[in-house]
């Protein structure tokens, strides 16, 4: 995969594709081995384990599925010996043989590095691939920052998809109201109102702390707790500028304050994130269809070569992809003429290319050199033009029209290209 942590987008559309590669290999028998390694596994113990399966599948009774198993926990053992240790998140190993047709099959690996810890330390042998544990993955969102507060105590901490992490909890050392009266109220009236000023700088520099390294992951952020001590925390701006303007308004009312309080919070925001999610691609869509409909030439391309046109002119400033995209770019060779070039294709087209002749020669002998995931080629043609990419879900309205109406590709762009025939 080419996905890296500084693009969450891509990182979860990668993901997603591996999965369903992997899901594809079907074995003749139970020739598909699944191997999960958890953080903090001796691979001594990996290893041992492997070595014992290796002798007790020298029982199998049918010849073919022996050899493939047998060679296939071979395969595994030389993979995982390169691990020292696992990786912080754990990795997969998916080894065995796949069926091709023709009571034919050919070895495929597989490794991956999930994108959150992995609980288990698993071995199967099936004829498919066990991906439960990753699969459980692939719905990941992006980070929301969560802030619970009163005048005695603040808890911060990230929402990851359905899992709540805390970072910081700290208590105040506000005074709490007295009953003293005359000059003596005012003075410590004024020795209250410090106190809570001092704690919410503590508040503001914990959250920039937490925060601000990650504030191009942080979807939102979220601010909760009972009474009016959030409002007044968030007006007054004790954050920095740029977390200032990811804050989730209206702020929440939760009655606690502590790890409980930011369940809560959750809880009472979890409408509000569907909403958002949900309203910021309507707009963007909506935001593409007024361009379109201009009855001048608007700021708008859409379909592969436009959007591709657009992208080479470095006139994109938006380029907006549907989730649902199963494309590759394929490099293709004529052995007759020697002329290469690229298609896109369906996932499952790409076998067909070789039947097809020689847009050069006509010659019916053309050969795949080489093939990429369409997304990918799509990200980093957007990256290296400055363009910022968004991806549209394929399960929303918006979606469903991004991928019918223009085929899963579109753009919004800095300046008009005008129309091409």
């Amino acid at each position: 995969m080419i996905a890296s942590p500084s693009d969450p987008q891509l990182a979860r559309y990668s993901f997603r594709r591996k999965l369903e590669e992997i899901a594809a290999a079907k074995g003749r028998a139970t020739e598909l081995i699944s191997l999960y390694v958890s953080p903090g596994k001796q691979i001594s113990d990996v290893m041992s384990y492997l070595r014992n399966e290796y002798a007790q599948s020298s029982n199998i009774k049918s010849r073919t599925t022996r050899k493939n198993v047998m060679w296939a926990i071979e395969s595994l053992m030389g993979r995982v010996r390169g691990f020292k240790e696992p990786p912080s998140h754990g990795v997969a190993f998916f080894v065995g043989s796949k069926a091709v047709g023709a009571d034919k099959s050919e070895p495929v690996t597989f490794i991956v590095e999930p994108p959150e810890p992995l609980n288990t330390y698993l071995y199967r042998c099936d004829s498919t691939f066990f991906l439960d544990p990753l699969l459980a993955m692939v719905h990941e969102p992006e980070i929301w920052g969560l802030i619970v507060m009163d005048r005695a105590e603040v808890t911060i901490g990230f929402l990851r998809g359905k899992r709540i992490e805390v970072l910081r909890n700290r208590q105040s050392l506000v005074p709490s109201k007295h009953g003293r009266g005359g000059q003596s109220a005012h003075r410590f009236e004024r020795m209250i109102e410090h106190a809570a000023h001092e704690f919410f700088v503590k508040c503001g520099e914990m959250s920039n702390e937490l925060f601000l390294p990650r504030k191009d992951e942080i979807k939102g952020i979220l601010i909760g707790g009972p009474g009016a001590t959030k409002e007044y925390f968030f007006k007054e701006a004790y954050m920095h500028y740029e977390l200032q303007q990811k804050v989730v308004q209206p702020l929440f009312d939760v009655g606690y304050t502590d790890d409980f309080g930011l369940k809560e919070l959750v809880e009472r925001a979890t409408q509000t994130l569907h909403g958002l999610e949900l309203t910021a691609e309507k707009e963007l869509v909506q935001r593409l269809l007024v361009e379109i409909r201009k009855a001048e030439v608007g700021l708008a391309a859409y379909g592969e070569r436009d959007v591709l046109r657009a992208l080479e002119a470095g006139a994109v400033a938006i380029l907006i992809l549907s989730e649902g995209l199963r494309r590759r770019v394929v490099t293709v060779s004529c052995s007759n003429c020697g002329q290469r070039f690229d298609r896109v294709l369906a996932d499952d087209a790409v076998d067909t290319i070789a039947k097809e002749p020689c847009p050069n020669c006509h010659a019916t002998a053309l050969g795949v050199v080489a093939t990429a995931d369409y997304v990918e080629s799509l990200y980093q043609r957007a990256a290296s033009s400055g363009a910022t990419v968004r991806m549209v879900s394929a399960e929303s309205e918006e979606g469903e029209m991004l991928s019918k109406a223009f085929g899963g590709v579109a753009a919004i762009l800095r300046y008009p290209l005008g129309r091409h025939a």
